[in-house]
């Protein structure tokens, strides 16, 4: 089994051989997050990038250069007349082959990948396993920093990609809709220590751990994926929305949802560091309903 959108994914062999591309234009997102008092806190993944990186990659700062930064969550989806102006300055244009990758986790790769999707952009991928599947191939890396010129990209919305909090709201009881929490298991039934204010997940919501859908680093086979969103009845909702604690490890399970041709799929932007506000906000704590 193949996945249904291969496209969305490329190998780094297979980047290493497109570099020669005029159009292709690479960007590191690098971001790391460090344990805070409630969540966690974002670093920018920039000083890695000046220490090494894929040749001819630019840096994309996802903090500041393609988020609203005025919410206090982090990172949220910015107007997009923000983001068209944003993604120009980094040097993105309209005819352009992107690739996007982490040195960290995968996570940040699928964030941006989210981000340009949502945008109305059509020809990028994620390279898969990032940084390490780089190096592990033996690749050539390079420390000389590379910017692009101002780019002409017009940013063509697909709204259906990311959802609010009313409509999150409204999908609790909603047969038809698939609500699934991408956390840790222990951060879901509100075992473990972390949490981002309150204990728990969000009623109703199933778990699908973003990590159990990679293997070293990497999108597990298309068979294994579509067996684990299976397994939780993602594949069969009409509809999934992916949340998780600020709508980044979210976009590992929307986007392996895409891989296997589950396409009516939404991330919940504000995820749980803006649910967990209001205290009126329905959460429940332990496993899920067998």
């Amino acid at each position: 089994m193949t996945y249904a959108n291969a496209n969305y994914l490329i190998e780094a062999e297979a980047l290493a051989a497109s570099l020669d591309d005029p159009k292709l234009k690479i960007f590191d997102a690098t971001v790391h997050l460090v344990p805070a008092e409630k969540g966690y806190r974002a670093e920018s993944g920039l000083a890695d990038y000046e220490k090494s990186h894929l040749p001819g990659a630019a840096f994309l700062d996802q903090i500041r250069a393609v988020s609203d930064t005025s919410t206090g969550l982090g990172f949220s989806l910015p107007t997009p007349e923000t983001l068209q102006a944003g993604l120009r300055g980094i040097g993105i244009g309209e005819d352009d082959r992107i690739v996007v990758y982490s040195t960290g986790h995968m996570m940040w790769a699928t964030r941006a990948w989210w981000l340009l999707h949502y945008a109305g952009l059509n020809n990028v991928a994620v390279l898969n396993g990032g940084y390490r599947a780089w190096q592990d191939a033996g690749l050539a890396v390079s420390a000389e920093p590379t910017t692009f010129p101002p780019g002409d990209v017009i940013v063509r919305p697909r709204p259906e990609r990311f959802v609010g909090q009313s409509e999150v709201l409204a999908a609790i009881g909603d047969a038809a809709v698939c609500t699934v929490n991408a956390l840790s298991p222990d951060v879901y039934t509100g075992e473990g220590k972390m949490s981002y204010g309150r204990k728990g997940h969000i009623t109703g919501s199933v778990n699908v751990y973003y990590d159990e859908l990679l293997e070293a680093g990497r999108f597990r086979p298309a068979a294994e994926l579509e067996a684990a969103l299976s397994s939780k009845g993602l594949l069969d909702a009409d509809r999934v929305i992916a949340y998780c604690g600020g709508g980044i490890s979210a976009t590992i399970d929307a986007l392996a949802c895409l891989l296997v041709g589950k396409d009516a799929v939404a991330v919940y932007d504000g995820s749980m560091s803006e649910w967990v506000r209001d205290e009126n906000l329905p959460m429940t704590q332990g496993a899920a309903p067998g």
